[in-house]
């Protein structure tokens, strides 16, 4: 397979049309090698418009969506960062080679321990892999500039948002089937938030996601 035209055609076909035009995404998107981070048997489906399912659980998230949050949370070079949902690492990769450090919360040991594998292969550094569940935050390491959710939740987490530094930004999937809604969060003072929906999409729940579901109206 013909990787480095894979990686143009996601680029071009699936990533540019979704509104993801900042150059840098966009060079470390053919910087960072997403085929090194799926399992050896899925590795001609990594540019594919989809989300791929973990060897331990979970799914990794479309190309076009990792590039889009990476985007649109915009990350500084001096950002701390929070990742909820390590997954596969690409996203995690993404992030780091942005921001000054990533904190990436993984509740699934294994899926932890593939990640370090995959990021320590793409020569990333600047990472701190942490089990646990990332709807917890990581209160040792708070506030961070920066906190990506990567898995739908029911509602926007108050636990996450606490841990936001004043300025700091975090972008998370919420809803319910068939309509979800990816939003970003602003902390503008430490008791302020602004919240603006970027677009509509769906994806995988979060690992634990059940444990902040609202109370529903029966009928």
């Amino acid at each position: 397979m013909d990787f480095e035209n894979a990686r143009f055609n996601m680029v071009e076909q699936q990533i540019r049309p979704w509104d993801v035009l900042d150059p840098k995404i966009l060079d470390l998107l053919f910087h960072v090698k997403r085929e090194d981070f799926v399992a050896a048997d899925k590795r001609q489906l990594a540019f594919v418009d989809t989300e791929l399912p973990l060897p331990n659980g979970g799914k990794m998230l479309q190309p076009k969506l990792e590039a889009r949050l990476a985007q649109d949370v915009a990350v500084q070079p001096q950002d701390k960062i929070l990742e909820v949902g390590t997954g596969a690492g690409y996203l995690t990769a993404l992030l780091a080679k942005l921001g000054r450090h990533v904190y990436s919360v993984e509740i699934n040991a294994a899926t932890r321990e593939a990640a370090a594998a995959n990021l320590k292969k793409a020569g990333i550094g600047n990472v701190t892999l942490v089990e646990g569940n990332g709807l917890d935050g990581l209160k040792e390491q708070a506030p961070f500039d920066v906190i990506v959710v990567g898995g739908s939740l029911p509602v926007v987490p108050e636990t996450l948002k606490a841990q936001l530094a004043v300025g700091g930004r975090m972008i998370v999937v919420v809803g319910d089937l068939p309509a979800m809604s990816c939003k970003l969060i602003k902390r503008v003072s430490e008791s302020a938030f602004s919240e603006t929906n970027l677009f509509e999409t769906c994806i995988s729940r979060l690992a634990k996601a059940e444990a902040i579901e609202p109370e529903r109206f029966v009928f």
